[in-house]
C-alpha cells in the first residue's frame, strides 16, 4: 500500500509536551464499531469495559538509553535501540559519519564504548568497555530517551524520569515507553479490580524505531526493527481461558498488541513466546489474539497509524484523527488516549 494513504496534517500545538495530571484525567476518544464517537476520560475505563474482560499490559521498563559523548573532538549522540549481548547494544547514532569501526567514544562518568560495526540501516553496534553491567553504566551516563518530537521542543528534566515510566514498569530494557499505559494510576486500577476487569502482563522491550515515520513510498518496502519479547506459559494459558469463556482481550498499547499477535497461531491460540518479533501490521491483516486496543494518537505515516487502520479501517481512522484534531485532543507519547473496539 502507498504510505501517503496514511498521512494527515497535525498542527504542532496538538503535540503534548507533558502528561495530564493526574494521569487518568487524560481524555479518551471511544471508537466502537460504526457507532458515533464518544468523548470520555481514561478514568471512565471501568464503565466502558465488561466484567470478565482482561487488559494486557507491557511491563517493560525504560532505561536511560540516550548518551552524549566525544570521539576525539567530534560530538557523538547515541540512542541505544536493542541489546545484542551482555556488553553490546545496537544504537542509532547522531553524527555517525564521524565514526569508523574501532573508534572509541567517551561518554560522561568514565563510561566508554567502541564503535564495532555499522549496519545496513545506519545504526551501529557499540561495545561497552569495562566489567560493570551496561545498565549500571547507563544509570551514570545516560538520560531518559524522550521521543524527538518532545526532546526537540524542550530539555529532558527530572520529572521525565517518572512521567515516562508506567506504573507497571518492571523488566529493564526498553528505550521507549509503552505509552498507552502511562495513563494508569493505582486509583484507576482499584476501580478496574472492583469492576472484575482483570490484568495480565507481558514484556516487549520497545525499540527506538517504533515511533518513527515510514520513509519508504510503499509499505512493502519498509523493514521493521526487531524487538525482544516474552509471554510465559502461565500467562498464555490464562489469556486463552479468558477468550474461551467469552471475555475480551484488550491490549493496552500497540506493543502489547504486536507481541500478542506474534505469539498467536492461525487458530487464535496464544502460545508461550520468547524471542524477537518484527511483525508489521497493515490493512488486510487478520487479527488473531485481541478484541480491542487502548492506544495514544500516533504520527502520520507511522507503522502505528497503519496498525490502528488495520484494526478499525483506514477511512474510519482518518475520521477518528480528524475529529481528535478538531476537538483539541493531545497527541503522541504524553498525549490523550483512544479506546478502539472493532
Amino acid at each position: 500500500m502507498r504510505v501517503d494513504l496514511f498521512d494527515f496534517d497535525l498542527p504542532p500545538e496538538r503535540i503534548a509536551l507533558r502528561p495530564a495530571r493526574p494521569r487518568d484525567a487524560a481524555r479518551m476518544l471511544v471508537v466502537e464499531g460504526e457507532a458515533p464517537f464518544a468523548d470520555r476520560h481514561v478514568r471512565d475505563l471501568p464503565d466502558l469495559l465488561r466484567e470478565g474482560d482482561v487488559l494486557v499490559f507491557n511491563d517493560t521498563r525504560v532505561i536511560p538509553a540516550q548518551l552524549e559523548g566525544l570521539r576525539g573532538e567530534a560530538r557523538i549522540g547515541a540512542t541505544l535501540h536493542k541489546r545484542i549481548d551482555l556488553r553490546r547494544w545496537q544504537a542509532f547514532v547522531r553524527n555517525a559519519k564521524r565514526l569508523k569501526p574501532g573508534d572509541r567514544i567517551a561518554f560522561p562518568a568514565d563510561v566508554s564504548a567502541l564503535a564495532e560495526q555499522r549496519h545496513e540501516d545506519g545504526s551501529w553496534t557499540l561495545l561497552f568497555e569495562g566489567e560493570e553491567p551496561v545498565e549500571v553504566l547507563l544509570e551514570r551516563a545516560g538520560r531518559m530517551p524522550l521521543p524527538p518530537y518532545i526532546a526537540g521542543k524542550r530539555e529532558t528534566d527530572e520529572a521525565d524520569a517518572s512521567d515516562y515510566q508506567t506504573m507497571f514498569a518492571r523488566e529493564k530494557g526498553a528505550v521507549a515507553a509503552p505509552t498507552a499505559a502511562l495513563h494508569f494510576t493505582p486509583e484507576l486500577v482499584e476501580r478496574l479490580d472492583a469492576a472484575s476487569i482483570a490484568r495480565e502482563t507481558l514484556t516487549l522491550h520497545v525499540g527506538a524505531g517504533t515511533f518513527l515515520p515510514v520513509k519508504a513510498d510503499d509499505t512493502q518496502d519498509h523493514r521493521m526493527h526487531a524487538e525482544w519479547g516474552r509471554i510465559d506459559a502461565e500467562t498464555a494459558e490464562r489469556l486463552n481461558e479468558t477468550r474461551a469463556r467469552g471475555g475480551r482481550l484488550i491490549a493496552v498499547g500497540t506493543t502489547s498488541l504486536r507481541l500478542l499477535e506474534s505469539a498467536a497461531g492461525d487458530d487464535g491460540v496464544i502460545r508461550p513466546f520468547e524471542g524477537d518479533t518484527s511483525i508489521f501490521i497493515t490493512p488486510g491483516y487478520r487479527f488473531k489474539a485481541i478484541d480491542g486496543l487502548m492506544t495514544n494518537f500516533h504520527l502520520p505515516k507511522s507503522t502505528l497509524f497503519m496498525l490502528v487502520s488495520a484494526l478499525m479501517g483506514r477511512e474510519r481512522m482518518q475520521a477518528v484523527y480528524a475529529r481528535a484534531i478538531a476537538t483539541d485532543y493531545r497527541f503522541y507519547s504524553y498525549g490523550d488516549s483512544s479506546l478502539l473496539l472493532p
